[in-house]
């Protein structure tokens, strides 16, 4: 079975190298969409298996996505991982109480934490 991602970030850069790590760790299918509200519109649509969300975004922020997703009926199911720049503790802890099930800085080991956190999910196997 083919598990469908949602991929929320502004950056076309990086969101094409998210991308290919996710589409090289094993069979998803993923959708990029590069703002808050079309995320939003996007989950609500067609929701996906689990949505990789960016904190920093050009219309919200990706703590108010978050949120507003969990309080959704909708969409308060799925699985959201929260990468991003933004590495603070008090960031960290704004996305872990936001609703995010995992929160990774993109630093060096950001590709193999988010691999990892989904095979924990059951994303992939």
């Amino acid at each position: 079975m083919v598990a469908e991602v949602l991929l929320v970030e502004d950056s076309p850069t990086q969101a094409d190298q998210i991308k290919m790590v996710l589409e090289e760790a094993g069979d998803l299918n993923v959708r990029v969409v590069y703002n808050a509200l079309d995320g939003l519109r996007e989950a609500q649509e067609n929701p996906p298996d689990l949505i990789v969300l960016d904190v920093v975004l050009p219309d919200m922020d990706g703590f108010q996505v978050c949120r507003r997703l969990k309080r959704d009926p909708a969409t308060q199911n799925i699985p959201i991982i929260m990468l991003t720049e933004k590495a603070s503790a008090s960031a960290t802890v704004s996305g872990l109480n936001a609703g995010a099930d995992d929160y990774i800085p993109k630093d060096i080991f950001a590709s193999e934490h988010l691999v990892d956190t989904l095979t924990e999910l059951g994303i992939l196997e």
